[in-house]
């Protein structure tokens, strides 16, 4: 069975960095894109950053130059690191996993597996 637990969120100031952790287990494929997704109050889910099994990464336009998404194959954890948070990141974060080689696509429906989430707020 995969499991996904995410970690590292909290309350930052605007500015301040943080760094959230995805752990994996329980997957056997060769092939895998890693997402980590978003979902504010009020507001739908939204695909922040994506990685592939090639370690390939794409970004929503919003995140792009602040965030940085990596994985640890030895340690089956995919990280998301968030600098120069602003109020608007404040959201739920879910990390969420599909068996698709390369080319992740941004479409929540596309990954099967989901962690529990972990919460960022950012006050300005």
């Amino acid at each position: 069975q995969v499991q996904l637990v995410e970690s590292g969120g909290g309350s930052v100031q605007a500015g301040e960095s943080l760094r959230l952790s995805c752990e994996v287990s329980g997957y056997t494929w060769s092939s895998r894109c890693m997402g980590w997704f978003r979902q504010a109050p009020g507001k739908e889910r939204e695909g922040v950053a994506f990685i592939d099994t090639f370690g390939s990464q794409r970004y929503t336009t919003s995140v792009r130059g602040r965030f940085t998404i990596s994985q640890d194959n030895a340690k089956n954890t995919v990280y998301l690191q968030m600098n120069s948070l602003k109020p608007e990141d404040t959201a739920m974060y879910y990390c969420a996993a599909a068996q698709i080689l390369w080319n992740c696509p941004e479409g929540e429906y596309e990954y099967k597996y989901w962690g529990q989430g972990t919460q960022v707020t950012v006050s300005s």
